[in-house]
């Protein structure tokens, strides 16, 4: 008899428990050899590793363990143990119950090789005893619980059984594993040559995050390197899988994806066996939360080797388009005097990026009330004229007032504040699928839930959420901010003002992806936009200006270059 000795943290229970020669590294398959022609019974089919207690046959694919061992980790609590159920139960070849797993890609191999029975049981579901599928989960040599689910798809556990993984015992000796959902599951991946594979005992929920299976088995995931999670792709699965994430750590976390399919048994049963393991086999590492490794920047480095800087997004005007463009996931601060035509210029900015990108804008425009006139603005920057009474109904009415309903959406709130906004925002990033979203102006979009008085602190504060919002949607906003401070000069105009005159100062400035300055010239009756600052030099030039007249009856901006008369007036006159 051997003395009792330990591998991997297992203690034996049974050393070597199919009599094979003990120290080789090939010879007879326990499960398959006896089954073969005679003169193939002793051909050395099988792999042993004696150091991890594991032996693998080429022939039938199976892994198998060399030894028994003792139960880790055994809890403290009392549980009923259930009863080993009839040899009978086991005889399921010929039945109903391996001709449905058949439909689901299940050999009746697989259900032999995770002792899976049939028998009847009463199920609180009907109120009556039905014919049931019996998975029974195994620690060791022994029987710890039984889940039964019979022809309706109603299951239940055994009655003050102890909660722990569906086929445990796969995984020990190896230093990998595969979670998933269901028990069928685990037959799928079994079926697909995947033998390291165990299952949660009672799916997932919304409401619940008690792992309290996993506390039970805790210890036989000590030596696991790598853990790839197999769940469903609904939203309990998801919920499921952070769990485990939080529980086991990411950095040991692996994710697989059956693509369109809810789970593994749906992958297997479109797909086929090898597709299934090679989707295992592909499991991505778990992201690790505020960590970028090259190979998630890889592909963005090799086209930076290639092509440079990427273009900016740009709005359509000839001459602002030289000095400023933009990416997405930013914010740009648009200020200016008060009627130096702001809100007209961020409206032709986002019709700009409409028509040339198709982006859809939001607007949280107090000042732009009422909605009905900031509606006709946006119109007639998209329809480059003035709509006469007579066009109201007319093809063109309709083509243009179906594209303004189809991608400009107003925020209508009887008090705005900024979290109700970006709430707001990001619904109409899931439902409309807005680019851009405009704050106009800032002032009128108070955070209500700051948390400090110092106004340094409150526009930090501010300007972060506006920043995860960006990022997190992939969007461009734009914040209108009036400036605190005017000044005159010597001969008594109004100086232009920079991102440091807007109450907050220099947080403006520093938190700010881009700054544009809007302002007016009463004598010359123009207005130029100038670039006060951009975060990336190949998207414009600080200190550049850009200047237009203003079109009185498309409300447009034009190009000097293409100046309108004169005469004409400007949009705050």
């Amino acid at each position: 008899m051997i003395e009792t000795i330990e591998i991997n943290g297992f203690l034996i229970d049974k050393f070597n428990q199919y009599g094979l020669e003990q120290g080789k590294k090939q010879g007879i398959c326990p499960l398959c050899s006896h089954d073969r022609q005679p003169k193939n019974q002793k051909a050395k089919c099988a792999s042993y590793d004696w150091e991890r207690g594991l032996g693998t046959c080429h022939n039938c694919n199976t892994s198998f363990q060399l030894h028994t061992y003792q139960r880790k980790g055994a809890s403290e609590r009392e549980y009923i143990r259930p009863a080993e159920p009839p040899v009978e139960e086991f005889n399921i070849p010929r039945s109903k119950v391996a001709e449905w797993f058949e439909t689901r890609g299940i050999s009746t191999r697989t259900l032999i090789d995770l002792q899976i029975s049939e028998g009847p049981e009463w199920m609180p579901q009907t109120g009556k005893t039905e014919n049931t599928i019996k998975f029974n989960y195994y620690m060791g040599d022994q029987l710890i619980n039984v889940k039964y689910r019979d022809g309706r798809k109603n299951f239940k556990l055994y009655k003050g059984a102890e909660k722990i993984f569906y086929n445990i015992n796969s995984i020990v000796g190896y230093d990998s594993c595969v979670i998933t959902e269901g028990e069928i599951d685990v037959l799928s991946l079994h079926e697909a040559g995947v033998r390291n594979v165990i299952s949660v005992p009672n799916g997932a929920t919304l409401t619940s995050n008690n792992l309290d299976y996993l506390d039970n088995c805790i210890d036989y995931f000590d030596d696991k390197e790598k853990i790839i999670l197999a769940v469903d792709s609904d939203e309990a699965g998801q919920a499921l899988q952070s769990e485990l994430v939080r529980r086991l750590g990411a950095e040991v976390c692996f994710l697989a994806d059956f693509d369109e399919c809810k789970d593994a048994n749906e992958y297997l049963v479109k797909y086929g066996k090898q597709k299934l393991a090679e989707c295992i086999a592909k499991a991505r590492p778990y992201p690790l939360e505020n960590v970028t490794t090259f190979k998630d920047v890889e592909a963005e480095v090799s086209d930076f080797v290639k092509h440079g800087f990427k273009p900016g997004y740009q709005v359509g005007l000839s001459n602002f388009d030289e000095i400023f463009s933009t990416y997405t996931g930013q914010f740009i601060t648009v200020t200016g005097i008060p009627s130096s035509g702001k809100s007209d210029f961020v409206d032709q900015m986002v019709v700009g990026y409409n028509q040339n990108y198709g982006w859809k804008t939001a607007f949280a425009s107090p000042e732009n009330a009422p909605t009905y006139l900031h509606a006709h603005k946006l119109m007639r920057k998209v329809w480059g004229d003035m709509p006469s009474t007579n066009d109201i109904g007319g093809g063109k009415w309709k083509e243009v007032s179906q594209h303004v309903n189809d991608n400009f959406f107003f925020i209508d709130m009887e008090r705005y504040d900024l979290d109700s906004v970006l709430r707001k925002g990001a619904e109409l990033v899931k439902r409309k699928g807005i680019k851009c979203l405009v704050i106009d102006p800032y002032n009128k979009v108070r955070d209500v839930n700051a948390k400090s008085d110092d106004v340094n602190r409150y526009t930090m504060d501010y300007l972060t959420k506006i920043e995860v919002f960006a990022k997190k949607y992939d969007a461009l906003v734009f914040i209108v901010a009036h400036p605190t401070k005017m000044q005159k000069n010597q001969n008594g105009q109004i100086e232009e003002p920079n991102m440091y005159n807007i109450k907050g100062g220099g947080e403006w400035y520093d938190a700010s992806y881009h700054g544009i300055l809007v302002h007016r010239n009463y004598e010359e009756k123009t207005v130029k936009a100038k670039v006060l600052k951009v975060k990336f030099q190949n998207l414009g030039e600080n200190g550049a200006e850009a200047h237009f007249k203003w079109e009185p009856r498309s409300g447009c901006f034009v190009p000097q270059i293409n100046a309108v008369k004169e005469n004409e007036p400007m949009p705050w006159e």
